[in-house]
């Protein structure tokens, strides 16, 4: 069905009377029997300009929205569709700081046809690997005034038929877990042996000599043959050439 703007939102396209609209949570929310309440992380589904994403990170720990270069690929756009950006991130790589390939404005909805919000959501497009398509920050959260529950797995916003309630998909949130301590494991080693090779470049050629074991001298190779007082003379023991054969 086709909703008519009022005049006022005409005047004004911020105004939003259903944006009063309370948010609150209870035991009702708590929707799965979750073992290590907190553990997972909230993972949902949202349409990027008409493609669905089922790995959608909700981070309002993060102060950027990202893009995956791989969603970007997804979405049949190239980095020519970019704005640059010279801006730098860090916390998404351990240990690195990361420059984005650049940004871009998308719209981004959440919900079915029923009940759904729109907006449009400023990416930094990052080319690394992840887990996700993408990473939904505090900018993101603000645009949708979206209340993120993390131990329920909820996330709800206001939309023009009500509260709109997201429930986490736990067998992918669990698959995304998974994927990124591998990913996280491996950049580890990663950085670990980019940092041998570096400090082998700043060693002095003798710090990088291999030492030689230390040799025998030719005096612990003296040695005697000596008879051990039986009947069978070829019956001897090989003893130091100095000791005495008593």
């Amino acid at each position: 069905m086709l909703a008519i703007a009022s005049e006022e939102t005409i005047a004004n396209p911020s105004y939003r009377p259903w944006s009063k609209i309370s948010i609150t949570f209870s035991r009702a929310d708590q929707w799965a029997d979750i073992p290590y309440t907190g553990r997972f992380p909230l993972v949902l589904d949202a349409t990027v300009q008409k493609v669905l994403f089922r790995k959608v990170l909700v981070d309002g720990g993060s102060a950027l929205n990202l893009l995956f270069a791989g969603a970007l690929r997804e979405l049949g756009l190239r980095t020519t569709d970019l704005t640059p950006s010279d801006s730098s991130f860090w916390g998404v790589v351990p240990g690195r700081a990361s420059r984005p390939l650049g940004e871009i404005t998308l719209p981004v909805q959440f919900g079915t046809a029923t009940n759904y919000r729109v907006e449009h959501i400023n990416f930094y497009v990052a080319d690394f690997d992840t887990a996700y398509h993408a990473i939904l920050g505090r900018p993101a959260l603000t645009k949708f005034m979206a209340v993120p529950h993390y131990a329920y797995l909820v996330l709800k916003m206001p939309s023009p038929a009500g509260v709109l309630s997201l429930r986490a998909n736990l067998s992918v949130a669990y698959a995304c877990e998974t994927e990124s301590l591998a990913l996280a494991e491996a950049t580890d080693l990663s950085i670990q042996m980019a940092s041998v090779v570096a400090e082998a470049k700043t060693a002095s050629a003798h710090d990088m000599e291999i030492p030689e074991p230390p040799r025998a001298s030719a005096k612990s190779k003296e040695v005697k043959e000596i008879g051990l007082g039986l009947d069978d003379p070829s019956k001897t023991v090989k003893i130091g050439a100095h000791l005495d054969p008593k």
